[in-house]
C-alpha cells in the first residue's frame, strides 16, 4: 500500500527527531559542543525513535489526526453490509435475481488489507487488495482480486470461480463503498456496502436474507 505521503511525512520525521533530541539533551544535561557530543545526543534519540514508530504503525496510523495529511489510505477495518446486483440471467427463466444481502469485513492493518465477502450461499476471500489514490486523478478506490467459494448445497448452479471488484470510497469519513465486480465465469454485477461497525463478523447474519435464489 502507499503508505505515505512522501514530504509530509520528512517534515513529520524531522520534527519529531528535533523534539526527541531536544528532549534527551534538557533530561540529560548534555551540552552540545561539538560534533561528537551531537551524534551522542542523536544515537540515544534513535531507540526513541523506533519505539515510536512501532507504535504508529500498531496503533496511532489509524487516529484521524494522522487521516489524510500524513497517511493517504483511510481506516476502513471492520464489517459493510449492502448488496449485490448481478447481471446473471437465470438459464431457466431468464430472469436476473433480485439484489443479494451481504456483508463485507475487512481486516486492515498499517502495511496490509484483506476481504472477505458472505452471502447466504457463498464466502469470497482476497489474495491481493489495495488501494488507489490519486488525488489529482480525484481516485479513492479500493480493490481486491478473489476466490469465491460457494456452499455444498448450491453446487449444482454455482461454482467455485475468481473476480476482481473495485470499489469507490465514499466519505469524509467513509460510509459507503459502491462499485462493480467482474468474474471468471463471465458475470458482472455492482456492489453497494455501508458501514455496520468495526467488529468483525465471522459468519454471514441471518437476519439479513435468504438469497433470492434460494429455491430455484
Amino acid at each position: 500500500m502507499k503508505n505515505f505521503k512522501t514530504k509530509p511525512f520528512a517534515y513529520f520525521i524531522f520534527t519529531l527527531f528535533a523534539i526527541c533530541f531536544a528532549a534527551i539533551a534538557l533530561i540529560t544535561n548534555e551540552e552540545i559542543v561539538d560534533v561528537w557530543s551531537t551524534v551522542k545526543i542523536a544515537y540515544k534519540t534513535i531507540p526513541i525513535l523506533l519505539i515510536l514508530w512501532l507504535g504508529f504503525t500498531k496503533y496511532a496510523w489509524k487516529w484521524s489526526v494522522f487521516q489524510a495529511w500524513l497517511v493517504p489510505f483511510p481506516y476502513i477495518e471492520g464489517t459493510w453490509q449492502g448488496n449485490i446486483q448481478t447481471t446473471w440471467k437465470n438459464p431457466k427463466t431468464g430472469e436476473i435475481p433480485g439484489p443479494i444481502p451481504v456483508i463485507l469485513t475487512i481486516k486492515q492493518s498499517f502495511s496490509r488489507i484483506s476481504c472477505v465477502m458472505r452471502t447466504a450461499e457463498m464466502t469470497s476471500s482476497s489474495h491481493f487488495a489495495d488501494f488507489w489514490l490519486d488525488s489529482d486523478e480525484q481516485l479513492r478506490k479500493l480493490g481486491y482480486c478473489y476466490v469465491s467459494n460457494p456452499s455444498v448445497s448450491v453446487a449444482e448452479r454455482s461454482q467455485p470461480h475468481q473476480g476482481t471488484i473495485v470499489l469507490d470510497i465514499i466519505g469524509n469519513p467513509v460510509n459507503k463503498l459502491r462499485g462493480t465486480y467482474w468474474t471468471s465465469r463471465k458475470t458482472t454485477g455492482e456492489v453497494e456496502l455501508i458501514f455496520h461497525c468495526r467488529e468483525r463478523l465471522d459468519e454471514y447474519p441471518n437476519d439479513l436474507g435468504e438469497h433470492p435464489m434460494k429455491d430455484q
